[in-house]
């Protein structure tokens, strides 16, 4: 026996609660339908009248909190960079200071008027207008020490005491005065000048810049021997700014100094001359100008740059061979000036001529006669 239920087949097409009741209300029939009209809008109407559905995000919101602020340690690592570097390579920044200048160098002989005076080292120098000098280093004094514009007061100092060691190794130091090998000079220079150094030490020429003598004061130990007295000197030093990268200071020192005949010794008091293997010492002077030069790497490195050096000595015979030796004429002795080189002013290339000069009356001692005691 069946039971009530739908039949097989669904629910008749009409009957109640068939499944095109509900849709009934919005169904259009087809005079509704032709009768509709389209119209579709343009894409600047659609543009113009309406927003946009889906409002775009930044590029920055985008990103995570995390990697934001690696963004923003990145950038500012880079600014940083960039002002260091630019700090670095800023184009008003002092340029480099250049490599040293080859020292130029005149030695001027001064030629005596006569017999040259000799006699025991002590009263010869009393009795000369060196009296009044320091002996040795005592004579090498330093000025007060004052900052420049760009150099402090230690920087100037330390160009100061360089320059006056330059001086004393160079003309107070008996090894070298006896013609060694100068390298307690040699370690002071800019190395870009030790080349120049080196060549006028092993093959010394006039040529105004390698003659030795313009560095150092030396005589041929063959030749002269230096009294043990000691060396007279007076002089001072100048200094001045020359840029921001450098200080220029200028050495004006007088140098006199005891000599005799080398293999002999001093004649002592109340001893005759030529007695033995003593000998009269005579005197002879130098005058030498130095400019010295010193950037910041020589300050610091405690090297100078000698750029001009003219050195005026005597009694010397005007013509005299002083590139590698300062040739004195000893005691008794006179100046030969037959040597003076000839002048063609039609030659080409360097000038030959010599220079040379005289020396002032009483710029050496007189005669000495005998020695009283004590002296």
């Amino acid at each position: 026996m069946e039971g009530p239920g739908d039949p097989p087949e669904g629910t008749p097409e009409g009957a109640p609660g068939g499944g095109d009741e509900e849709y009934r209300s919005v169904v259009f029939d087809e005079s509704f339908v032709r009768a509709a009209r389209l119209q579709e809008s343009s894409a600047r109407e659609r543009l113009g009248d309406h927003a946009p559905a889906v409002r775009t995000r930044h590029v920055w919101a985008r990103l995570g909190a995390s990697r934001q602020l690696m963004l923003l340690v990145l950038l500012i690592a880079l600014a940083f960079g960039t002002a260091v570097y630019m700090g670095l390579r800023h184009p008003y920044k002092d340029p480099p200071p250049p490599s040293a200048e080859p020292l130029q160098t005149t030695v001027i002989p001064l030629a005596p008027r006569g017999t040259v005076p000799g006699g025991p080292a002590a009263r010869l120098f009393a009795d000369s207008p060196a009296r009044g000098f320091a002996e040795g280093a005592e004579g090498v004094v330093l000025p007060d020490a004052r900052r420049t514009q760009n150099f402090s007061e230690g920087l100037v100092m330390a160009a100061l005491a360089t320059a006056k060691e330059y001086t004393v190794r160079s003309a107070l130091d008996r090894e070298v005065l006896g013609g060694g090998d100068g390298r307690a000079v040699r370690v002071l220079l800019a190395p870009s000048q030790v080349e120049q150094y080196d060549r006028s030490f092993e093959r010394p020429v006039a040529d105004g810049q390698h003659a030795i003598t313009g560095w150092v004061v030396r005589f041929d130990p063959a030749q002269v021997a230096v009294d043990d007295a000691p060396v007279r000197v007076e002089g001072a030093f100048s200094l001045t700014e020359v840029s921001p990268a450098a200080l220029e200071v200028s050495a004006d020192h007088t140098f006199v100094y005891a000599v005799r005949p080398a293999g002999t010794g001093p004649v002592k008091a109340g001893t005759a001359a030529g007695a033995g293997q003593a000998a009269d010492a005579s005197l002879f002077t130098v005058r030498r100008i130095v400019r010295f030069r010193f950037d910041r790497d020589d300050l610091q490195d405690h090297h100078v740059q000698v750029l001009q050096s003219t050195v005026e000595a005597g009694p010397e015979s005007c013509g005299a061979d002083d590139a590698a030796y300062l040739r004195p004429v000893l005691a008794g002795g006179t100046a030969d000036n037959s040597r003076q080189p000839l002048t063609d002013p039609y030659a080409t290339g360097r000038p030959s001529v010599g220079l040379c000069g005289v020396l002032a009356p009483g710029a050496l001692a007189p005669a000495a006669g005998p020695s009283p005691p004590g002296r």
